[in-house]
């Protein structure tokens, strides 16, 4: 059974920091492109990062210098480190793995950014 399980979220002051962990099982980690997403309040779901099999990593330009994905293959865990918090990250974060075009979803963890 598939499960990416997201963790860290919670309530911080703007420029603030956080790190979320996404821990994977059923699925072949280091075989699935990672990647986190984020869907505000009345929002479309739209990407935030990515980390490829072989550790290319992509970012959404709103957070590019801000926010760091990393992953640690020995653990099935995907990381993503979030610093200089703006309000408008608030959002309820997702990670996503995907192999052969077939994404899998976590449930979500909620980040709020207070000003």
């Amino acid at each position: 059974q598939v499960q990416l399980a997201e963790s860290g979220g919670g309530l911080v002051q703007a420029g603030g920091s956080l790190r979320l962990s996404c821990t994977t099982s059923g699925i072949i980690f280091v075989r699935n492109a990672l990647g986190w997403y984020r869907q505000a309040p009345g929002a479309q779901r739209e990407f935030v990062a990515r980390i490829d099999t072989g550790g290319v990593t992509n970012y959404a330009d709103s957070v590019r210098g801000r926010f760091t994905i990393s992953k640690d293959n020995a653990k099935n865990t995907v990381y993503l480190q979030m610093n200089s918090l703006k309000p408008e990250d608030t959002a309820v974060y997702y990670c996503a793995a995907t192999l052969f075009g077939n994404t899998r979803w976590g449930q979500g963890t909620q980040v709020t950014v207070s000003s």
